[in-house]
């Protein structure tokens, strides 16, 4: 029996089967991501359409983007989304944690209400948005010529600045939900003798939350935030539903200004625009998950 198990350890570590096991995946992995990813580098230093043979032209794609007005205004558009979707969504989302988690009755049936967002589409939910906010045949602008109020409705997606913080807030409608479970678990996981510990010691309410519950909420903070930084600064489907961009192209972002470059001919262009978000992305990601990992490492 000995002999037998020394025999099968010594054909697994002679032949690596779990590093054979781990081959299918490794192959789909460069197949489907490597592979195009360097292809997409190359291509970015490319004057592709998308059809004819690629020349190269060196940084010429990248020296046009920064001349390219609408490409800076889907850059500015990226941020915003980026920095107000991500303070929003988590802001809420803790808020929403908090007062599900404070026993209150009925927190059950409004979990649920606060969730459903979430399992609907991105695309169907700018669309359901659309429907009520548009100024043709909305919701809002029905009831109120119903009511003989039309003076008071406004045209929020006519306008630049509005139409920006309209998709900022439709796209946090959606996602607080996932946040508000995430942060929910984290505060249903803290040991309720802590907390009781600290209320014999004379703490407050908002002590105990920013003592004692804010700071155990860091690793649920850290895969909030940063997945909220990747969401909202790539944000595509609920801009094409509601604004396809406009009014003009005031609320494109990037990913849509990428998908009409690449759909109009300019395939090396759109190459570089995407290589050019992938670096927004990645710095605020970077700092962003060093800050929490600072912070989980002192709590």
């Amino acid at each position: 029996m000995v002999r037998r198990v020394h025999r099968s350890k010594s054909y697994r570590d002679r032949f690596g089967l779990h590093q054979v096991m781990m081959l299918p995946a490794v192959v789909l992995f460069c197949t489907f991501f490597m592979v195009p990813f360097v292809q997409g580098i190359y291509m970015a230093f490319t004057n592709w359409n998308g059809y004819a043979r690629m020349d190269f032209i060196g940084l010429e794609n990248f020296a046009y983007f920064f001349r390219d007005d609408r490409a800076i205004t889907a850059v500015t558009n990226t941020l915003c989304y980026g920095v107000l979707g991500t303070l929003l969504v988590n802001v809420v989302g803790i808020l929403y944690a908090l007062l599900m988690d404070s026993g209150l009755r009925g927190v059950g049936s409004m979990r649920t209400f606060l969730y459903f967002p979430s399992i609907i589409s991105p695309l169907i939910m700018g669309y359901i948005w659309k429907f009520i906010l548009s100024s043709e045949n909305g919701v809002i602008l029905d009831t109120l010529q119903r009511l003989g109020l039309s003076g008071l409705y406004r045209d929020w997606l006519g306008n630049p600045s509005q139409a920006v913080l309209v998709i900022v807030l439709v796209y946090v409608w959606q996602n607080v939900g996932g946040n508000m479970i995430i942060y929910l678990a984290g505060l249903q996981s803290i040991d309720e003798q802590m907390l009781e510990s600290a209320r014999m010691d004379g703490a407050n309410s908002p002590q105990l939350l920013w003592y004692i519950k804010l700071p155990l909420l860091t690793a649920a903070l850290r895969i909030n935030v940063i997945t909220s930084i990747i969401g909202s600064m790539s944000i595509f489907d609920i801009i094409v539903s509601l604004t396809n961009g406009g009014p003009g192209y005031f609320t494109e972002s990037l990913s849509q200004f990428i998908y009409r470059q690449s759909t109009a001919g300019q395939a090396g262009y759109s190459a570089a625009v995407a290589m050019i978000l992938f670096g927004i992305i990645l710095v605020p990601v970077a700092l962003a998950f060093m800050a929490m990992r600072k912070m989980y490492v002192e709590n």
